[in-house]
């Protein structure tokens, strides 16, 4: 196998993995800039995996190739309705962050099997969707030479679209007025609530924003990877999100670094046989890999690395 044809398969299969991480640490960067930690994420992408993946099965004749993509905003809807009961506990009901994220992880995987087995009969798991993303050549710039073997030929478009919407993060949370006010709730809520900002409003928004990303995330794993839904289909991926997200230091660039990183690690387990070095690892080594390396970023870098001042702190206005 040539070099290229490697690269080829590594950066494919890499950005597969790498399209959910992308969409769900963007949304606990825009969560904790304004303060809020979101656990939650792991549970919000299994609520956007399985609204898609059941809007897919039920519209895919109708809408035909859009379905996915439509599916994704469905995911992203559906996330941001779950992501306001972490909103409502945190920052009116002045719950424990950690703890109502927690609750939110325990909630879904059972709220979505259970709706599963009632709406089809029973069954535990879905059934296999046929309008999905799959891997697409981009026109134009698939023809440019090496580079278009490599980049644009036989990829995941959400990948791309992940990485675009990182640029649009990062000019939303540093360039913009609403981006200097979430990060200002995020930093020092009193001052920013003399200055006349509505702390909670923002708060509320961060949430929300991380609802939407992270059901969109989870909506690009279900129509991406697994193709269905049942109780495995979000399998860490949230923790993995937020280990990208510490690991990017909460900025949108670094973040989208941070997650290509990790989709590079979970894609071993699929294309370790055709790197030289690592195809004579055992298959179960590079499956865990990267929730390995999700433990080592936690416990090396969450000391380290410094977050907003008030993450995670409960905000009370006084008179």
């Amino acid at each position: 196998m040539d070099i290229i044809t490697l690269l080829t398969i590594v950066v494919s299969n890499t950005l597969v993995y790498a399209a959910p991480l992308i969409f769900a640490a963007l949304g606990g960067t825009f969560s904790e800039r304004g303060g809020i930690v979101n656990v939650g994420l792991e549970g919000i992408m299994v609520m956007g995996a399985f609204s898609s993946v059941v809007f897919n099965l039920t519209f895919a004749e109708s809408l035909g190739a859009a379905t996915p993509w439509i599916g994704l905003l469905v995911g992203g809807a559906v996330g941001v309705l779950f992501s306001l009961i972490h909103a409502v506990a945190t920052v009116h009901l002045r719950a424990d962050h950690i703890i109502s994220g927690t609750v939110l992880n325990l909630m879904a995987p059972a709220l979505g099997v259970f709706l599963t087995k009632v709406i089809y009969e029973g069954r535990g798991q879905t059934d296999f969707i046929e309008a999905n993303f799959g891997k697409r050549s981009i026109p134009l710039l698939k023809e440019i030479p090496i580079i278009g073997d490599i980049f644009f030929t036989n990829i995941n478009v959400p990948a791309y679209v992940g990485i675009l919407l990182a640029i649009l993060s990062y000019i939303i949370i540093f360039k913009t007025t609403f981006g200097l006010r979430l990060r200002a709730v995020g930093e020092h809520p009193q001052a920013a609530d003399t200055l006349g900002i509505n702390v909670y409003l923002m708060r509320y928004a961060g949430v929300m924003i991380s609802g939407l990303f992270g059901g969109i995330g989870g909506a690009v794993v279900a129509q991406t990877i697994t193709l269905n839904f049942s109780i495995s289909t979000i399998a860490g991926q949230g923790f993995i999100a937020m280990a990208a997200m510490i690991f990017g230091k909460w900025n949108p660039i670094s973040v989208m670094g941070a997650a290509l990183f990790f989709g590079f690690a979970q894609s071993l387990s699929v294309i370790g046989t055709y790197i030289p070095i690592i195809q004579d690892v055992p298959t179960v080594y590079l499956a865990i890999l990267p929730y390995v390396l999700t433990i080592i970023v936690l416990v090396g870098f969450i000391g380290k690395s410094q977050g907003p001042a008030a993450n995670g702190t409960t905000y009370i206005k006084t008179k």
